[in-house]
């Protein structure tokens, strides 16, 4: 019989099952390894004592203090009449600031004994306020003796104290005895990393980092712990993203070259403009690409209105040149309709394919969506099948089964970050052979994070914007602060139309309340206020008979039908509606050149590439654009700190650090989602770019000598451990 090896232990025959259950409920961990891998969140050094001034409201905390004084009040109370009930109240302190213990009834008595002025221990509760105090009732605590050899030295080695990411069940120190079982078990640790490269960048051992990191002796014992981890995480995680490119460069693909007087050609004649330099810079890498005999890969990303769906479309055009077919995937029907109208619209005649009045190398552009008529659906799905039709639009209605095609040669997935695995995958597995694959995304990603999360994809990225856009102007309107901020805003609306413009207005939610009845009702607090209803629909009321009197408003929400959706956007685009308020269906693709102005309302409740996606709705043609974020949030709170950080900079790239550093990394493969731990501990995607880019070669090189790792069973033990089932489909499909 095989032995379990010692790390896959599970950690209920260990710790026992008690301890086991809440490790496993509460941190996701279950076996020895997992534990191993928890690492200590900070330290806390035996001679300096916490920064209690610093302390966050309503979150577990634990800290490492002195106790200055201790005092037991006896009271009256309902369940006490005689004068029996007892609070012990305790004074920690850090020497500069002090925070407040309280213990009530039955509670009091160990501590009173053991909480005597000048004891230190660690002290694990959730922050409150009482009388204006900073506060922790019943807070768990541990002694820090220094009189118990066996203690000190067993428990505590070394003059730092790890202090692990707890939970109210289970406090730092419980976890920190767990680990102190379990760490004898590093020693049978196998090593991800290839010893070359170990050795060649001076890295200390698995074994040793895990007992550094969990053990530290000196500050540089966790550096080198940590160094050593960041490697390993970023290293495994390359590693797996390599294989994924190597695998996919062996695939057959059709080479799809466009004839030199065929359809792209015709299609260049006809633009009344000149391509960016990086337009053209871009679609040499797509056109090489795609030339070849291997499936192309490719993650587009710009800034917002930088041209990627002109970029798309010429590769669209490219792939039906050489005869096969191009499907483009939106992420909503308002969008899919919307590429539709513009790319018909930019192809002219060219999109007349087959009609009276095509031009001689034209196709047909067919929309294929899930609200379409019975005959209108059916008419384009035999355009597909025929190959009638060399360029379809759709929505996730291109997935069904039904959906069948003649020849797909390149597959365009628009707003990547709205699909599915399962739905990209679907779309692929529709050609005869792999087609050719562009991901586009407006939501500009920092390089680390695109070389982590879309790893297997090669990346290009369009940064300039094309002649004739205009700058937007950006500012935060603190409607509680200043509400004539808000008024000027919507006279600042009523300028832009009376200049012949029009604007959007963005509400966070729809307002008929079907989802959310009970929040329909507004508090006597807000009438009283006079608050700006925050809704689209209260919203348009308020406008309509209010600040924007006279002027065309016209609603717009997911929840309206489709063609009352199309109808509104055309005669948006018409200029026929001065004012449009809206959900974020509008986020991304929605192209009005005369839309110039935008506010939106309760900003603060998006997040920052939301924002920046909204905001580039304005300002896509000559006059420039003006966006107006309304908040109700004091100055001082996170929430309006980001909203000033994106009215000071439109560098899409700049806020997508911004808005990744707010919102930490989370799992970089998407598990995030669906609850379950993340895969980076140490490696921070922002700050770590360096190890990320040097991970990469290594592991470009080692899989282009091994694919299989022959040699290497500990890098291939660490892969199964990264890549369980979900993830391995995320690479495989990404």
């Amino acid at each position: 019989m095989d032995l379990v090896p010692a790390l896959e232990e599970p950690l209920k025959k260990v710790l026992g099952p008690a301890t086991a259950k809440v490790m496993a409920e509460h941190l996701g961990l279950h076996t020895v390894g997992d534990l191993l891998h928890h690492y200590p969140r900070r330290y806390e050094e035996r001679g300096q004592l916490t920064h209690l001034a610093d302390l966050p409201m309503d979150e577990h905390v634990t800290v490492v203090a002195m106790v200055a004084d201790a005092r037991l009040h006896t009271f009256a109370s309902a369940k006490a009449p005689r004068g029996k009930g007892q609070r012990l109240e305790v004074t920690i302190t850090d020497g500069s600031g002090r925070l407040q213990l309280v213990f009530f009834g039955n509670g009091v008595h160990k501590p009173h004994k053991e909480l005597l002025p000048g004891t230190r221990a660690m002290f694990a509760g959730k922050v409150s306020v009482f009388n204006r105090r900073l506060q922790l009732a019943h807070p768990a605590y541990e002694l820090l003796r220094g009189d118990d050899p066996a203690e000190s030295v067993e428990t505590w080695a070394g003059a730092l104290i790890p202090l692990y990411p707890a939970t109210a069940k289970l406090e730092s120190w419980k976890i920190g005895k767990a680990v102190q079982t379990v760490l004898p078990s590093v020693q049978e640790a196998l090593d991800p990393l290839p010893p070359a490269l170990r050795e060649g960048r001076g890295l200390v051992s698995l074994p040793e980092a895990l007992l550094k990191i969990h053990r530290p002796h000196t500050k540089a014992d966790i550096a080198a712990a940590r160094d050593r981890l960041k490697w390993d995480e970023a290293f495994v995680l390359q590693v797996a993203l390599a294989r994924r490119r190597h695998a996919d460069a062996l695939l057959p693909a059709v080479a799809r070259r466009p004839s030199p007087d065929g359809l792209l050609t015709a299609f260049d004649d006809r633009l009344p403009f000149t391509l960016t330099d990086g337009q053209q810079k871009v679609s040499k890498e797509i056109f090489d690409d795609l030339a070849t005999e291997h499936p192309m890969h490719r993650l587009l990303q710009g800034e917002v209105g930088s041209g990627k769906t002109m970029v798309a479309l010429r590769a669209m055009l490219a792939v039906v040149d050489a005869g096969g077919q191009a499907a483009m995937l939106a992420p909503t029907e308002v969008l899919a309709q919307q590429h539709h109208r513009s790319i018909t619209e930019m192809m002219g005649e060219l999109a007349e394919g087959g009609m009276l009045g095509g031009a001689e190398h034209a196709t047909k552009v067919v929309l294929l969506t899930g609200s379409m008529g019975t005959a209108a659906r059916r008419q384009a799905m035999l355009d597909l099948v025929t190959g009638d039709a060399g360029i379809v639009i759709g929505t996730h209605a291109l997935i069904e089964d039904k959906v069948q095609f003649h020849d797909l040669g390149l597959v365009v997935v628009d707003e990547q970050h709205r699909f599915g695995v399962e739905q990209r995958d679907a779309l692929r597995g529709k050609g005869k052979q792999p087609p050719h694959l562009l991901v586009m995304t407006a939501t500009p990603i920092p390089r680390t994070v695109a070389m982590t999360v879309f790893g297997d994809l090669e990346t290009s990225v369009l940064d300039q914007l094309p002649a004739g856009r205009s700058p937007i102007a950006t500012h935060v309107v603190p409607a509680a602060d200043k509400p004539h901020f808000l008024a000027r805003a919507w006279e600042r609306v009523r300028e832009e139309v009376g200049n012949g413009h029009q604007a959007y207005v963005v509400c966070p939610r729809i307002g008929d309340e079907e989802d959310n009845p009970g929040k329909a009702k507004k508090s006597a607090e807000d009438e009283a206020e006079k608050r700006p209803p925050l809704a689209v629909l209260d919203v348009a009321d308020h406008l309509a008979k209010g600040p924007l009197s006279g002027l065309r408003v016209e609603v717009l929400h997911g929840r309206m039908h489709p063609d009352d959706k199309d109808a509104v956007m055309r005669r948006f685009a018409a200029g026929e509606t001065d004012v449009l308020v809206a959900t974020t269906v509008i986020e991304v693709g929605v192209n009005v050149p005369n839309a110039t102005a935008m506010v939106i309302m309760d900003a603060d409740r998006f997040g920052v590439s939301q924002l920046h996606q909204l905001r580039g709705r304005v300002g896509r043609g000559s006059a420039p654009g003006l966006c107006l974020l309304v908040s109700e949030m004091p100055e001082a709170s996170p929430a309006r700190q980001r909203l000033t950080a994106v009215a000071s900079t439109l560098d899409g790239f700049e806020l997508s650090r911004i808005d990744l550093e707010q919102r930490r990394e989370g799992d970089v493969l998407g598990q995030a989602q669906s609850g379950a731990r993340s895969s980076l501990r140490v490696l921070a995607v922002i700050e770590d770019e360096e190890v990320i880019a040097e991970a990469r070669d290594e592991a470009t090189t080692l899989v282009a000598r091994d694919p299989e790792l022959t040699d290497l069973p500990g890098l291939r033990t660490a892969l199964d451990a990264l890549l369980d089932e979900e993830r391995e489909q995320y690479l495989e499909k990404g």
